[in-house]
């Protein structure tokens, strides 16, 4: 069996979470303390009782979900000996990404953390809200083809491009917002399902750009070390264990596209992973993951219960 991890993005927040953990292994109670320490904010409170409108914000759902992924895999190690390196690689979906990387000793957690927070804060000061926004193109007929040239007909009337290919039946867009709604109609006219999304800026766009540099700034003074596993990474959909490139590709990921389709056809085939672990908040890249590889295992971490069982079953 070869085994990945996974780390889910934004999205996968909820009110309560990690307070299980918190409440059953005092390495998960060490994160979320160090996590706040770093801060300065009482985020794991925030985590554990709302208010959801405070949790859901950008700059606190971002450091929240990796401290959630960050718990479980510490929680792991020190309850039941199994750390990163059982791993034959790590991937995170966009801000998952961090997670991974925390998680596999390449960023330390405090680092992460506030990383993570600026990132929320940057991407939000990049687009005025209400000017971006995100469409998910669903069904059937939905793919990266179809996606791009809805996209391109929504360019007409601004920056419009595809930002996430999940799987196949589900591709983000992501841009201006009347170039959004302009691809939204063309998508329909493919056969395609459109959902606006309720998020609070336009992300892995070119609209993007102000936050990548912010990043670039910040990243360029991060202490980056190979990770335990190699990362397969966002915008190349390839492992690597190259500081330098990774210090490069999470300032790329900002404006570009998370292909996580693509990651997890290269995982389960050429990676040769046959089993997916999802560390963290949700279940959502568990259930891309039996999608796109149906023949490997995919298991989501979320309770203590969860921990125990997939311990046992390796």
């Amino acid at each position: 069996m070869s085994l990945a991890f996974l780390f889910p993005g934004q999205g996968s927040q909820a009110v309560g979470m990690g307070a299980d953990l918190a409440e059953a292994f005092a390495a998960a109670r060490e994160v979320f303390q160090e996590v706040d320490d770093a801060l300065g904010q009482k985020l794991f409170k925030l985590m554990k009782d709302g208010p959801e409108d405070q949790l859901t914000l950008t700059e606190n759902a971002q450091p929240a979900l990796m401290a959630v992924s960050v718990a479980v895999m510490r929680s792991l190690e020190k309850e039941f000996g199994i750390g990163v390196d059982k791993a034959a690689f790590v991937a995170g979906h966009s801000l998952g990404e961090y997670s991974a990387l925390a998680a596999a000793g390449a960023i330390s957690l405090a680092d992460t953390a506030r990383l993570l927070k600026l990132r929320g804060q940057a991407m939000q000061r990049a687009v005025p809200v209400g000017e971006g926004a995100m469409a998910s193109l669903i069904g059937p007929k939905s793919n990266v083809a179809l996606a791009e040239e809805a996209a391109a007909a929504g360019s007409a009337a601004g920056v419009c491009v595809v930002a996430n290919d999940n799987n196949e039946g589900n591709v983000v867009i992501s841009g201006a917002k009347a170039a959004v709604d302009l691809a939204i109609e063309k998508a329909k006219e493919l056969g395609a399902r459109a959902i606006l999304l309720n998020v609070s800026a336009p992300f892995h766009c070119p609209l993007m750009q102000p936050a990548a540099d912010e990043m670039a700034e910040a990243l360029a003074a991060a202490t980056i070390l190979a990770p335990r596993a190699p990362l397969v990474a966002n915008v190349t959909a390839q492992p690597t264990l190259d500081p330098e490139a990774i210090r490069r590709m999470l300032v790329e990921q900002v404006t570009g596209r998370v292909r996580w389709r693509e990651s997890m056809l290269w995982l389960a085939g050429t990676g040769g992973v046959t089993r997916f672990a999802e560390a963290g908040a949700g279940k959502v890249l568990s259930g891309m993951a039996k999608r796109i590889a149906p023949d490997a295992e995919a298991t989501p971490l979320n309770a203590p219960a969860d921990l125990e069982a997939f311990a046992k079953s390796l």
